[in-house]
């Protein structure tokens, strides 16, 4: 098995289901390590090197170690309760979000959701929005007035990865690009 379908693995585990392997998060999503590793183990050749691997090479940095590497989290990206604990940030004036075309009915009349994740996921350039909206479909990108929400009262984070967060954005702030 690759590394990168374990990482999916990983994934789904720490952002999803920890039950799948029996494994606990505590209330920030921290995982042991130990723990993690015999779970996957179970049924799947893997080992610490494989771990430390994934994570320092991991393109969209979706995990990190505590400092002593004892336990693990994914940075964002959860659906089940955690507390990341992400500080509140100003963001940009403008963020962006890609989908795809089949969504836009649903977003242009209800704005973005977080459906089953706990925010709503926005990123700095329009680039990388697109290649998010790739993922779905025929891909669609919005400019979502961050500033303007900002001084409206909308609270955004920004995770140890770059992805900006929040908790939804209503349509009044969102132009479609394309």
């Amino acid at each position: 098995m690759s590394l990168d379908s374990i990482s999916k693995y990983i994934s789904l585990i720490l952002r999803h289901k920890p039950e799948t392997i029996n494994l606990v998060l505590d209330e920030h999503g921290w995982a042991d390590v130990e723990q993690l590793i015999r779970g996957i183990q179970k049924t799947k050749h893997f080992n610490r090197q494989m771990l430390e691997e994934i994570v320092r090479t991991d393109a969209k940095q979706r995990y990190s170690f505590n400092e002593d590497k004892t336990k693990i989290r994914a940075n964002q990206g959860h659906s089940i309760p955690v507390d990341v604990e992400l500080k509140e940030t100003i963001p940009p004036d403008y963020l962006w979000h890609g989908t795809g075309k089949k969504y836009t009915d649903s977003i242009e009349k209800q704005g973005l959701l977080p459906k089953t994740r706990l925010y709503v996921h926005l990123s700095e350039q329009k680039q990388t929005a697109w290649e998010v909206g790739k993922r779905h479909g025929i891909p669609i990108v919005y400019r979502i007035d961050s500033k303007k929400m900002q001084e409206d009262g909308f609270v955004f984070y920004r995770s140890v990865n770059g992805v900006w967060l929040t908790k939804q954005v209503p349509v009044k702030y969102l132009e479609r690009e394309n």
